[in-house]
């Protein structure tokens, strides 16, 4: 799990129960993506609560999820998007 801290101290991370993040401050925990069926048989993962691409023809849920941590990890987990963090006090 990786956890990217600010230089005023706010913090973002894409949630796993690995660590217990209370335990370290305040947590405001906002969904970034949404693993849903296709209709089809297939998967997808909607990134657009944090301004993401739709990712589709994923045939198993595990290859959206998998997808969906490396876009965010990729993409957003660094990136300056304002509303989308989690914070810590």
């Amino acid at each position: 799990m990786q956890i990217v801290f600010t230089p005023s101290g706010d913090a973002r991370a894409i949630y796993s129960e690995l660590i217990e993040l209370a335990a370290i401050g305040s947590v405001d925990v906002q969904r970034a993506s949404h693993v849903e069926p296709d209709g089809h048989g297939g998967w997808y993962a909607d990134l657009s609560p944090v301004g993401g691409p739709v990712l589709t023809g994923f045939r198993q849920r595990s290859e959206a999820l998998a997808a969906e941590v490396n876009w965010l990890e990729l993409h957003w987990l660094t990136a300056g998007n304002p509303g989308s963090e989690f914070h810590h006090a």
